[in-house]
């Protein structure tokens, strides 16, 4: 996970009063993860990594992960509101999942080690990570842990993506289980219009997608996962893809 917008947060609160905010916001989120049994990596700069299955592996640690990441954004709500009324800006963050063969250990010189894990594995959970601002979402999974869960989640797949540094496209899913009537309304409507947007939209049906993404933001005016879509089939009628075209994005940014 890592917070947005924090040189903002910093300039706006000072030094001590930033580091006296993170301290608690890091406190909260380590609960989280440590109560369904996660493993506390590393913080890095203000994000925080954290590993499910080490150093004891469990039948459901990509189960574990993702309602750790759903349970951090209902406790992240909540600190918000908090601080709220004592006039503080509310912190946001993106949180991206992945699941993958991994390597740990004991990594770093001989003055200094620390037990963590490498791989392309922990690579594209980064990605997601970052990806969560492109694509306004709060957690970015991958295809690699939607399909080993066993729990059932509200989620829809958010797009195909080469992320850079690899080359195989990868499908990623938004796990919207945190929401509620109010905050995303119509939800199975909502899911059911936008699966059928990007179909057409994978299909080069520029106008269709549109009709459907549109009934998508004519139920939740606030989705605005489907108006990048309306946005991106606006450019691909400007400007068409090519007959080889076979939907997937190729993510640029880290």
């Amino acid at each position: 996970s890592d917070i947005r917008g924090f040189t903002t947060i910093s300039e706006n609160l000072g030094p001590q009063e930033t580091v006296s905010l993170l301290n608690d916001y890091f406190t909260l989120m380590v609960d989280c993860i440590q109560n369904e049994g996660g493993m506390l990596d590393k913080f890095i700069g203000d994000a925080i990594m954290a590993a499910f299955g080490m150093p004891v592996s469990h039948n459901d640690d990509p189960d574990r992960a993702v309602r750790t990441a759903i349970e951090m954004i209902k406790e992240l709500q909540r600190f918000n509101q908090e601080n709220e009324s004592k006039g503080r800006s509310p912190i946001e963050i993106g949180i991206g999942i992945n699941t993958d063969v991994v390597v740990s250990g004991n990594i770093g010189s001989r003055k200094r080690m620390d037990f963590t894990v490498i791989g392309d594995g922990v690579n594209l959970a980064s990605r997601l990570e970052s990806a969560c601002k492109q694509y306004s979402a709060l957690i970015l999974i991958s295809e690699n842990t939607c399909n080993q869960l066993r729990g059932t989640y509200l989620m829809r797949e958010a797009d195909r993506v080469v992320v850079k540094g690899q080359s195989k496209p990868v499908a990623i899913y938004e796990v919207l289980e945190y929401h509620d009537e109010n905050s995303f309304p119509h939800a199975m409507e909502v899911i059911g219009h936008f699966k059928d947007g990007i179909k057409k939209y994978r299909n080069s049906e520029w106008d269709n997608a549109i009709e459907a993404f549109t009934k998508v933001l004519d139920l939740n005016n606030d989705d605005k996962l489907a108006q990048i879509y309306i946005d991106r089939c606006h450019h691909f009628k400007q400007q068409p893809p090519g007959e080889d075209w076979d939907g997937v994005w190729l993510m640029t940014s880290k």
